[in-house]
């Protein structure tokens, strides 16, 4: 018997019987979606974070209060923490392993321009802070030495802030008022989007000494600096020196403490947070996708079983017709095969349309989230649906192709 006439018989058993087909591959199907979608999802996330991390810079090192940084809140006005002092930073800026040392501080107050009022965040902090975040200017300038030295009332507004404030008009030399005080507007920041799920185009930056005046505040929210070398050694440096200052027992391994009253994290560690976790996922999603195709594949069985019962006398017939027990093995694993593939097809344009409606809300919310696709996870999911027919077709498929024709024959 040809392989072609073989294959013909196949799939018209498969098609004559739809619903208990679709239904057979439901197990597939699911355990393909949830492949695609899931890694999918993942590989926009990760494409997001790295895309945040890239735009620190990979030398840049963030510094916070508090043993949990902006977990813990420390990233905010809370008067608890004020562990990194103004000579904190003082002491780091002689680190020879560090530079662009940029304090930060948080200064409340509403923001507004005639009418027109925000919420934005505002932010005073020295010209290094640029450099370490890799942020320019799209119209006018950014605040320099000078304006530190004077104390000059000047600021630099995110391209949202400006929008919100002056809508499509420019702003420069215009006055917004910040709390109760006055600044000029000198620069508007190019679009960076989010940085770790903060919008960073809503902010306005103000020179650090302006920022100390008005909040009169011995410490800062936040500090960032730039490695001069490997990361790792400027990392070591800051713990070093803060736990020296402030009277911290080191641990012997160097790695932090509940003791530490401080968290600092570089870009090149957020990396390396970001491929462990990446590696977890990817994990968990394979063991949930070989669950289901298991669970599919067991359904699969169940179903060609029952298919070999109803079907005892045709294969029967076949074999006095001069079917051979390998066509009889073929056509039945070809079934299984052809089963799960299509579960697999479906499911994969499942996962892919679950995706683009996600993709369709997360940019609401994410200005650079993109639509991923991970084709390798793509390729195995549908190879291990084939698979899966092949090892769940191969008993029933055995059980049809060892039946004897005269006893089949005889079956009702």
């Amino acid at each position: 018997m040809q392989i072609r006439d073989t294959v013909t018989i196949a799939l018209k058993a498969v098609t004559g019987n739809r619903a208990r087909s679709l239904l057979t591959m439901l197990g597939i199907i699911i355990g393909v979606g949830a492949v695609v979608l899931m890694t999918s999802v993942g590989e926009s996330m990760q494409s997001v974070i790295l895309g945040q991390i890239s735009a620190l810079g990979p030398k840049t090192i963030a510094l916070w209060p508090g043993k949990n940084g902006p977990e813990q809140g420390a990233a905010t006005l809370n008067p608890d923490f004020d562990s990194i002092t103004l000579n904190d930073v003082d002491a780091l800026k002689k680190l020879s392993t560090i530079t662009n040392v940029a304090p930060i501080i948080f200064v409340e107050g509403k923001t507004g321009y005639g009418e027109e009022q925000t919420d934005t965040r505002v932010v005073g902090t020295t010209p290094e802070y640029y450099l370490n975040q890799i942020v320019n200017a799209a119209e006018g300038r950014l605040h320099d030495e000078q304006d530190e030295l004077q104390g000059r009332y000047v600021a630099v507004l995110g391209p949202d802030t400006a929008r919100d404030l002056f809508f499509n008009a420019s702003p420069l030399g215009k006055r917004i008022e910040i709390g109760n005080q006055k600044y000029t507007v000198i620069g508007v920041l190019e679009p960076v989007g989010s940085q770790f799920f903060q919008n960073m185009d809503e902010r306005i930056i103000i020179p650090f000494e302006t920022a100390h005046t008005i909040a009169q505040r011995s410490y800062a929210n936040m500090v960032t600096a730039m490695a001069t070398g490997d990361t790792a050694d400027a990392v070591d440096d800051i713990q070093f020196l803060l736990r020296r200052r402030h009277k911290i027992i080191p641990p012997a391994t160097g790695i932090a403490t509940d003791n530490d009253d401080f968290l600092v994290r570089s870009a090149e560690q957020a990396q390396e947070i970001l491929g462990t976790v990446s590696t977890s996922l990817t994990a968990f999603i394979t063991m949930i996708a070989t669950i289901s195709l298991v669970v599919g594949g067991i359904g699969i069985m169940n179903i060609m079983l029952v298919a070999v019962t109803e079907r005892t006398r045709e294969i029967g017939l076949r074999k006095a017709l001069g079917a051979r027990r390998k066509d009889i093995l073929l056509q039945f694993l070809i079934e299984a095969v052809v089963l799960t593939m299509l579960g697999g097809l479906i499911g994969l344009l499942l996962g892919l349309s679950l995706n683009a409606i996600i993709v369709g809300i997360a940019r609401k919310f994410l200005d650079r989230y993109i639509f991923a696709i991970n084709f390798v996870a793509m390729i195995a999911a549908l190879l291990m649906a084939a698979g899966t027919g092949l090892v769940f077709g191969i008993y029933p498929a055995r059980k049809a192709a060892e039946l004897s024709p005269m006893e089949a024959l005889r079956y009702e």
